[in-house]
């Protein structure tokens, strides 16, 4: 599901740069949401990010296995991921059919990101292995919120 995501975004991004080369000037909303050049990189860093950080998670699920605490919340920080990208989604979207992008979605973005690092932060290991991907998913969490406050402040 997520490598149809980056496919789209992908593409929503073309439209976007072929869409800005077109825009009127005096449609300021529309050049708004469709970003300059920081805003773009951004987005596509979160959401490639994300998808990495999703594959780290998964990897971590198989190392913690045996440890149910560590599991659940790896588990958690996962579907913590997977509600960001949906809400991403729906950013996505609304700007694709020229809308504003909703805030209550941006707001489900942080605090997805949020729940995933508390998740995520909780986690204990003794194994080396376990803790090094853990530490891994807590830097990629860390860059694609970076990301995302890139998005947040380039994206006026």
């Amino acid at each position: 599901m997520m490598s149809r995501f980056v496919v789209f975004f992908f593409a929503f991004l073309s439209l976007l740069a072929g869409s800005q080369i077109y825009a009127a000037p005096t449609n300021e909303i529309v050049a708004r949401q469709i970003g300059n050049i920081q805003c773009n990189i951004n987005r596509l860093q979160i959401v490639t990010g994300l998808a990495k950080l999703q594959g780290t998670l998964g990897s971590l699920i198989g190392e913690v296995s045996s440890d149910s605490a560590a599991l659940a919340g790896v588990q958690s920080a996962a579907s913590s991921v997977t509600g960001a990208e949906a809400a991403i989604g729906v950013i996505a979207k609304a700007l694709l059919t020229g809308q504003a992008a909703p805030a209550a979605a941006r707001d489900q973005v942080g605090a997805n990101l949020t729940a995933a690092h508390d998740a995520l932060a909780a986690i204990t290991s003794t194994d080396p292995t376990a803790s090094a991907t853990l530490q891994k998913a807590l830097t990629q969490l860390n860059d694609a919120a970076t990301a995302g406050d890139g998005v947040v402040a380039n994206c006026k």
